[in-house]
């Protein structure tokens, strides 16, 4: 079986897929990922090949929050025709001899996954890391740009149909016009048709439930997450070990304003508590603020190594970082910038295994304020109980439903 995996998103979208990719190879499946060209020395690392999608997605990510003042050169709809464009062709080059399509991410960019997949007649798949991406009558959508949830409406199933509309209204015309051009109808739904009747969900059950009764038919398969075997640095390890253990501070692959500014915040507030402070670059290019000895500065590092050995993690909130935290047994303190944060912020806060952050941007006053809380004997004790309770076979568990579904057999075939 050949399964192509198409991601197009932050590095929070890419990995899973890499640890669905291992399982199926570990299955006896070929795989190939079609995902931003960030992520090439990634897929390097676990011997997986890359399409590359579209320009580098950290240039953009970081220019949108540099450059929030002026007015896009494009409107959404614009940018959404050329993202399933330039998705198309990448998929199209990258699925010839594949048995099925996986993929995650952006709205268009998984629609154009699907006309790939029905072109060629085998299977899509779309599947989503939080509840809250997908229509249930216990939840609200997320707000996109623009299109904010109109004041005053409670019911659920009113808001997701609006959310139909609004998603229809920014990408119907591109997707509609791309279908039309390589000789597919059009779709009157484009959420529904990216989603299908039964996507599946990648989250633990525990930290984030579906909640049932509803109206799509979700699999569950708990989170996939990649098993990581990675020592930590030499560097890293004497720095661990020279005193007790340190307040993480990252915010993975998620640009930030002002990121000197938040540095100082979250390393002054960590200092005032008596704590040493563990920084991770990440694409918010966070730096020492000085040359004391009690902070650290890592680039790319085994969070599954690092987390069991940190006093508490402050971090953006991101499927990956929440999950790996939480089985560490770690408190966090979320700091939620968009998208899934907002959600992840508030399910940390629910199970009390740590502390939803109000706003983006941290100060010293809000950091010192969520650290003392964080790092209480209740919290610390919930986290380390909660650990014990999370799953760890979601890859494995995707892996084998794909393969049962599509079969070990090569080329085209129906689930």
């Amino acid at each position: 079986m050949r399964v192509l995996l198409m991601a197009y998103g932050s590095r929070g979208d890419v990995e899973p897929m890499l640890a669905l990719g291992t399982a199926l190879q570990a299955l006896g499946a070929e795989v190939r990922v079609c995902a931003p060209p960030d992520f090439a020395e990634l897929l390097d690392g676990v011997g997986i090949p890359l399409v590359p999608l579209g320009p580098s997605l950290r240039d953009m990510a970081t220019k949108a929050v540099t450059e929030t003042a002026k007015p896009p050169v494009e409107s959404l709809p614009e940018r959404a025709a050329r993202m399933v464009a330039t998705t198309y062709q990448a998929v199209v080059t990258a699925i010839e001899g594949c048995d099925a399509v996986v993929a995650t991410g952006l709205l268009p960019a998984a629609a154009a996954a699907r006309s790939a997949a029905e072109e060629l007649g085998i299977p899509y798949l779309f599947v989503a890391y939080f509840p809250t991406y997908l229509p249930s009558p216990h939840h609200p959508p997320l707000a996109w740009p623009g299109r904010p949830l109109p004041p005053g409406v409670t019911d659920n199933r009113v808001l997701w149909d609006q959310n139909a509309e609004h998603l229809n209204a920014l990408f119907g015309e591109a997707v509609n016009t791309h279908r039309s051009a390589i000789g597919l109808p059009p779709v009157d739904d484009v959420r529904d048709h990216v989603f299908t009747d039964r996507p599946w969900l990648a989250a633990d059950p525990l930290l984030s439930p579906w909640p049932q009764p509803a109206d799509l038919d979700v699999v569950q398969t708990g989170a996939w997450t990649r098993p990581d075997e990675r020592p930590l640095p030499a560097e890293l390890e004497a720095f661990l070990d020279a005193g007790e253990p340190p307040v993480y501070v990252g915010f993975g692959s998620m640009p930030v304003r002002d990121p000197h500014d938040v540095t100082r915040a979250v390393v002054e507030a960590a200092r005032a508590r008596g704590h040493r402070v563990l920084l991770s670059r990440g694409w918010a290019d966070l730096a020492l603020t000085d040359e004391d000895g009690d902070c650290f500065l890592v680039g790319e590092v085994n969070h599954q190594a690092l987390f069991g050995r940190v006093a508490a993690v402050v971090h953006h909130g991101g499927a990956g970082t929440t999950t790996t935290a939480a089985r560490a047994g770690v408190p966090q303190i979320v700091v939620p910038q968009m998208a899934d944060q907002p959600y992840w912020a508030g399910r940390v806060a629910e199970l009390g295994i740590g502390v939803s952050h109000d706003g983006p941007t941290p100060t010293f006053d809000s950091l010192s304020a969520a650290l003392g809380t964080a790092l209480t004997p209740d919290i610390r004790s919930r986290a380390r109980e909660l650990a014990a309770a999370i799953r760890t076979d979601g890859a494995a568990v995707a892996a084998k439903l794909l393969f049962d579904a599509v079969g070990p057999h090569t080329g085209p075939a129906s689930a």
